[in-house]
């Protein structure tokens, strides 16, 4: 009896002394562990509440200058500009083109119109040029993500159907779903993969793509989360919501074309039909500015072109 104590325990012994050295962590994962220990939450530009896959990015190849723009709110907030209008430019790089073209719009404004707050004014739209124009490509760009969600959630509907899971079905569309969708749904599976939890994963999706139609469907799966219920009658539901929305603004949009079209023709035309007389004959447009009562018509002009637009712009941008 006693020998047969002594076996099973020799026996015990030798399994969870293999068992140790089997299991016991290598070189590259307890190197790998602790870098991930050492991780400290950084500037992130998301709400606090939020559980965010830290990862530095630099916003420039200078060190000084990464670390004041690191510590500079508007900096991240340019960076997922870019990141939204899934650009291929920089922080650095926007910011370096709004300084140039500053001084070019600055040099435009007092070769017309020598004087200085006329002059920072010009500066100031030139300087604007590629934010409006990141903004212009997160606008196309979301125009195309809104295009192609409702297909998206008629394929998590059928994955559900077919017996997957959430995450399976969000991994379907990452792989099967066109741009830019494939991409946003792709991410929110590669942070699931990283251990973050679905609604979390959910939360930054919705922030990343600031679209009402995709708040719909985050908000739809995370009621469902919490209160329950029928997951694929709540998302098609919601898709029929969301496809009816789509055809209103389509239609809003074809009937106020005109009205956008006559406010950029007024807004625009005033101006680069001065630019252009004043190439080709400058004595010409000299009056105007030289005049102090010229300049005076010039100032009341350019503020009531503005009024217009700004009361055009809200005629014709109906809300759906």
């Amino acid at each position: 009896m006693m020998l047969i104590i002594l076996i099973f325990i020799f026996v015990l012994l030798l399994t969870f002394t293999v068992i140790v050295v089997l299991t016991r962590p290598s070189t590259v994962e307890r190197t790998v562990e602790g870098r991930v220990s050492n991780i400290q939450p950084g500037n992130v530009y998301f709400a606090d509440d939020v559980p965010e896959i830290f990862k530095h990015t630099r916003l420039s190849e200078i060190d000084w200058v990464d670390n004041f723009l690191q510590r500079w709110n508007k900096a991240h907030e340019i960076r997922l500009l870019i990141t939204q209008a899934e650009s291929s430019w920089g922080v650095t790089t926007v910011l370096v083109s709004s300084v140039v073209l500053a001084a070019v719009g600055y040099g435009v404004g007092y070769y017309e119109l020598p004087n200085w707050m006329t002059d920072s004014v010009v500066a100031c739209a030139f300087a604007l040029g590629p934010y409006l124009y990141l903004r212009f490509k997160r606008t196309q760009r979301l125009k195309r993500f809104n295009q192609h969600l409702p297909e998206a959630i008629d394929l998590i509907s059928r994955a559900l159907r077919a017996g997957h899971s959430v995450t399976a079905a969000i991994e379907i569309v990452g792989e099967e779903c066109p741009e830019p969708v494939r991409t946003e749904f792709r991410e929110v599976y590669r942070q699931q993969n990283f251990g973050l939890p679905t609604r979390e994963a959910l939360v930054q999706l919705a922030r990343r793509v600031p679209s009402q139609e995709l708040q719909f469907v985050v908000t739809a799966m995370l009621l469902q989360k919490e209160t329950g219920g029928n997951l694929v009658e709540i998302l098609d539901r919601t898709n029929e919501v969301i496809r009816q929305r789509l055809r209103i603004e389509g239609e809003v949009r074809i009937k106020t074309a005109q009205g956008r079209m006559t406010g950029w023709i007024l807004s625009l035309l005033p101006v680069a039909m001065f630019f252009l007389i004043s190439l080709a004959n400058r004595s010409y447009t000299r009056l105007l500015i030289d005049d102090p009562m010229g300049r005076k018509m010039v100032y009341i002009g350019l503020a009531m072109m503005v009024i217009g637009a700004l009361i055009i712009r809200k005629i014709v941008n109906v809300k759906v």
